[in-house]
């Protein structure tokens, strides 16, 4: 068992015929994906590495069961990409792009909530399930290997990196999902969390966490309310981040008085969830909860 894709995903690329569409196409296709359909405005009869590319999500769903998509278009046109592929049906969209107007992100979860469709994103890596060899977003195939572990990361580039130490330290993964590094993203911490509670492959949780927001908060609630009982480790960056200053992501910028690192920490702590002060840290103790 994983969470949000397995072996019944079938993915629908918008935008494959770009040189990121193609190239992500790719990676996915050899890691094990089931692409079974690319989207482009006006397309005839086009394909990209055999599979075909339609004019409509619709059609996709129609002539090749898509129910999955991800959107690699630019960030002034993913509003429309994923408003179409909610509307057509697709009940998990993954939003790679980066800058994606908030107003177009918040129309986005608001359509989809009505719709049932879950959003992962915007500016997010995407999904990886080692144990099912399936990947929707463009996180390197090399770095990640099946096991237990569950990954929750506001940060791409932590997802790659915890992947690559926690493979090369024998340690596997179940699912890994980069939640986004925006301020407002369609699933958060806490739901990927309370996903990983009902999964029976995940043992234990790795939150890769920043400066800025209440995400870790949320999920912090979550355990001291008993709603969330698997162990959780937690690595957070931006211990030196300047006030008011924002740190790469829009999501990730620290007010003053507010939403400060050193009080994510604290109510982490108060929650009991293992907070790592170091990478090789966070590795010691979920190599404790995997091997119970």
């Amino acid at each position: 068992m994983t969470i949000l894709i397995g072996k019944d995903t079938k993915v629908v690329i918008q935008g494959m015929t770009g040189t990121a569409g193609k190239a992500h196409t790719r990676t996915m296709l050899d890691f094990g994906t089931n692409i079974v359909a690319g989207t482009k405005p006006n397309a005839s009869n086009e394909s990209v590495y055999d599979i075909p590319v339609f004019s409509t999500v619709k059609e996709a769903i129609e002539k090749r069961g898509a129910n999955t998509s991800i959107v690699l278009v630019p960030a002034q046109f993913a509003k429309n990409a994923a408003l179409e592929a909610i509307n057509a049906g697709i009940k998990l969209v993954v939003i790679a792009p980066e800058h994606v107007p908030i107003q177009d992100t918040m129309e986005i979860i608001e359509n989809a909530r009505k719709k049932g469709c879950t959003i992962i994103g915007p500016n997010t890596a995407g999904v990886i399930a080692p144990n099912v060899k399936c990947k929707v977003g463009f996180v390197p195939n090399r770095y990640y290997t099946p096991g237990s572990i569950g990954i929750a990361s506001r940060s791409g580039t932590l997802l790659y990196e915890f992947g690559n130490r926690l493979t090369s330290e024998g340690l596997g993964q179940s699912t890994c999902v980069g939640v986004g590094g925006d301020s407002i993203v369609g699933t958060r911490m806490a739901d990927v969390v309370k996903l990983f509670e009902e999964d029976f492959e995940t043992k234990a949780t790795l939150l890769i966490g920043e400066v800025g927001g209440t995400q870790e908060e949320e999920v912090a609630e979550l355990v001291a309310k008993g709603i969330v009982r698997k162990p959780i480790v937690a690595y957070l960056v931006g211990k030196s981040a300047p006030k008011d200053k924002r740190m790469g992501h829009a999501g990730a910028i620290m007010l003053q008085g507010k939403e400060t690192i050193e009080s994510k920490i604290r109510i982490l702590k108060n929650a009991n969830i293992e907070v790592a002060d170091t990478m090789q840290d966070a590795l010691k103790f979920l190599r404790k909860y995997v091997n119970q």
